[in-house]
């Protein structure tokens, strides 16, 4: 009898049916730019005021710099592992570990937070259709029960449709791409002329964000904004040309950026500062209404809704297939590399992804100090998206430090423009976990204690320092004794007639 899932416990090839613009839906999709303006402008503006749109220029030029490192790298090695890969050869199977360990960490939390954030969009929407009860239950978008439960049916959903394989992900994905960034551009394409706010060139000039403080913490905080176009790179094993998946993950980068300064000014131009600040997570929900009457004032909050589930799809297919990069190498457990034999995605990865965000939402209902954390936790990725972002770029640079011998324009590309990003994201980094130290005198449970938000990533490191510690003298995986991944051609599934892996034998 065929098993369900491809049993062989080494690397295992998957299917390269992608091109460009599905890399452009997966990256795209896991930036979450009309989440990422819809709730979190408002973040922005606590830190920046009215300089939220030089904040966002300024954040995208290292990011720029660590995208072309992707690039760059990926062309020379292509690998879903992506960092994790590229960083363990280059610089070290330790550094190399943490890049995949806190990538895979990282998004399993944002996965258990989005969840919760996907079910209370989708109660909001319920409501503004006035559907308000179900079978006696009220359908409160405030609470966190009935928020989680519904999130935690579209996590399934997404899950499902990832398994299913990826080309009928993006397929998905690119529709609801399609429909919340034509309702954000209408929205706030027509808020830039219709607003009462008068414009600034200061908007515009990050001199004038008020202190050092204040700029380091809305550049990572717009790092983290920006974060998720490196999804592309995660299938580039099932993309049928690396270049496709380079392209894919540039082009996301840069209509992210105008999609992001579109929405900036959109809001500023509508809102004052103190506004922006109050309406916080409902800032587009209020750009929506103070715009339109109803329905069209709903409009805004259906592409929040879409976005919600884009980005919670499109997290879970990078994160498993990080996975499985990973335990390839054996740094990992096997169960962690099984394939599906029929769809080609590694399939027990993804549910195992899954069940621990879904557990993670589940505890955070029951334990209050829990969902303080995970709060703080989606707060604090931004240190840990620095650290392997900036760890990628460097390994750029040391892997092609020769072409500071050949010539201005490949030195320029690919070490001097990778440096200087990798150092400026250390650098930020570097200066917040001295702000967070010196910040409080004494240690609590709080989104706002700045020893609690120092705690969480440095628990990612140290799980991760030991994760990779048993990987190393338990497992005795190989990486470490090379820091190289495993070749993602090692093994090849057997394929039929229309490319489509045949199922295997069970094991028994």
């Amino acid at each position: 009898m065929p098993s369900a899932v491809q049993q062989d416990p080494g690397p295992a090839r998957m299917r390269r049916s992608l091109g460009v613009k599905d890399g452009v839906a997966i990256a795209a999709s896991s930036t979450a730019a009309t989440t990422s303006i819809g709730i979190g402008m408002g973040a922005l503006a606590a830190y920046t005021g009215r300089q939220t749109p030089a904040l966002l220029l300024l954040a995208f030029l290292p990011i720029l710099g660590i995208a072309l490192s992707y690039a760059r790298l990926n062309r020379s090695e292509p690998n879903c592992g992506s960092g994790y890969t590229w960083v363990g050869r280059s610089i070290g199977p330790w550094p190399g570990f943490l890049t995949g360990w806190v990538v895979l960490v990282g998004n399993v939390i944002f996965m258990a937070y989005t969840g919760a954030v996907t079910g209370s969009v989708v109660l909001q929407f319920l409501n503004k259709l006035g559907l308000h009860s179900v079978l006696g239950l009220q359908l409160d978008p405030t609470s966190t029960g009935i928020s989680t439960a519904v999130g935690l049916v579209a996590l399934v959903v997404v899950t499902v449709t990832a398994i299913t394989g990826v080309r009928a992900a993006t397929r998905m994905q690119m529709w609801l791409l399609i429909f919340e960034y034509a309702v954000l551009l209408i929205f706030c394409g027509y808020a830039l002329f219709a607003g009462d706010q008068p414009f600034s060139l200061s908007w515009l000039n990050p001199l004038d964000i008020g202190s050092p403080q204040a700029l380091a913490q809305g550049m990572v905080l717009a790092v983290f904004f920006y974060w998720g176009w490196d999804a592309a790179f995660s299938v580039n094993e099932e993309t049928r040309s690396s270049s496709d998946a380079a392209r894919g993950g540039l082009i996301a980068l840069v209509a992210m950026l105008g999609l992001f300064l579109v929405g900036a000014l959109a809001f500023q131009r509508v809102m004052s500062t103190e506004e922006l600040i109050r309406n916080g997570p409902q800032a587009l929900t209020f750009l929506g209404s103070k715009l339109a009457p109803e329905p069209w004032a709903s409009l805004p909050l259906a592409a929040l809704m879409c976005s919600a589930f884009a980005s919670l799809q499109s997290s879970v297919i990078p994160t498993a297939r990080g996975a499985l990069a990973m335990a390839r190498d054996r740094t990992l457990g096997p169960v962690w590399q099984r394939v599906h034999p029929r769809y080609g995605s590694p399939a027990v990865g993804t549910l195992l992804i899954m069940a621990v965000a879904a557990l993670l939402a589940v505890l955070a209902v029951g334990i209050p100090k829990l969902n303080d954390m995970i709060l703080t936790a989606v707060n604090s990725i931004g240190l840990t998206v620095a650290l392997y972002y900036g760890l990628t770029a460097l390994a750029c640079a040391v892997r092609f430090r020769d072409s500071l011998r050949r010539g201005a324009v490949r030195a320029l590309r690919d070490v001097v423009v990778p440096a200087a990003s990798a150092l400026t994201l250390f650098g930020l980094g570097a200066y917040l976990v001295w702000d967070y130290a010196t910040m409080t005198d004494h240690f609590e449970a709080s989104p706002d204690n700045g020893w609690f938000m120092l705690a969480l990533p440095a628990l990612f490191v140290l799980v991760g320092l030991a994760a990779a510690a048993w990987a190393k003298w338990v497992r005795r995986a190989p990486y470490f004794r090379t820091g190289r991944g495993t070749d993602a051609d090692a093994i090849t599934l057997p394929m039929d007639a229309d490319g489509v892996p045949l199922p295997s034998p069970s094991k028994g």
